[in-house]
């Protein structure tokens, strides 16, 4: 089970909307089980780890959004796809997904802290992408990650309207726990889970949280500091089953990637 939704063609991956809605009927009632549960601060705070629940609204969640085809944003409730998230750039115009999120030439917009159908602070249409080279060449699982150049609104950058993570590559894996928020195309609303990443290889990363299917490819691995250390993706594109997610270790690639895309105006 890829991690991007089988509605869009955007990356031509995943798996299909029907088994995935099929699969939320038994995941909702564990989810509504997880939601009074306080889940741990990234900082390794009190509470429980791995433990899945639906993300309050926060400034914090205000950040994580979905991408939606531009034609589709009539309905976002059956079309949204993957999930992103602002991290600061030096033009406030920055958001960062996993590479497979972005491939492919369909026009793509981004709505952060959606919910029940509602872009609360509005669309954003992606006006540039960013992916490495070696994906853009083998799709190289090891460089699943991108970030999308966002343009304004009013004289205004979506960092402007409602903030933004700092990106850090360089952290080692399992340093802290993180917190890890997307949106499965089977709801309309986010998720979230603390846990402690571990290393699967050199390249990547792994963590242990239920729930995580379709649509969460590109969510952020957010540490307690606001830093994003990690985007669901890489390995099998996320992860085959949705208790285990991947990232790519956010390595020189990332770093070098980031710099260039954070200079663009």
């Amino acid at each position: 089970m890829k991690r991007t939704s089988g509605t869009s063609s955007h990356a031509g991956h995943g798996r299909p909307r029907a088994g995935t809605r099929h699969y939320a009927l038994f995941s909702a009632l564990v989810l509504l089980a997880a939601t009074s549960a306080s889940v741990a601060a990234a900082d390794d705070g009190p509470g429980p780890l791995g433990v899945t629940s639906v993300a309050e609204k926060t400034t914090q969640s205000a950040r994580v959004g979905v991408l939606v085809g531009s034609d589709k944003t009539g309905d976002l409730t059956d079309n949204h796809f993957c999930t992103a998230s602002v991290v600061h750039g030096q033009n406030h115009n920055l958001i960062v997904t996993a590479a497979h999120c972005l491939s492919g030439d369909t026009d793509l917009v981004f709505a952060p802290g959606y919910r029940d159908g509602k872009a609360p602070y509005g669309l954003w249409r992606v006006k540039r992408r960013f992916m490495p080279d070696n994906w853009s060449k083998d799709q190289d699982e090891d460089s699943d990650l991108a970030f999308g150049v966002i343009e304004p609104q009013d004289g205004k950058g979506i960092e402007d309207a409602v903030g933004a993570n700092r990106f850090r590559p360089g952290t080692s894996t399992g340093a802290t726990a993180v917190t890890v928020t997307g949106y499965p195309d089977s709801r309309d609303e986010p998720i979230t889970c603390t846990n402690k990443p571990q290393s699967h290889s050199r390249t990547q990363q792994r963590i242990d949280c239920p729930e995580f299917t379709a649509g969460t490819s590109g969510s952020p691995w957010i540490n307690g500091d606001g830093q994003v250390v990690g985007v669901l993706g890489g390995h099998e594109e996320g992860g085959l089953t949705p208790d285990t997610s991947y990232s790519v270790v956010l390595g020189t690639e990332a770093a070098e990637l980031y710099k260039d895309a954070a200079a663009d105006p």
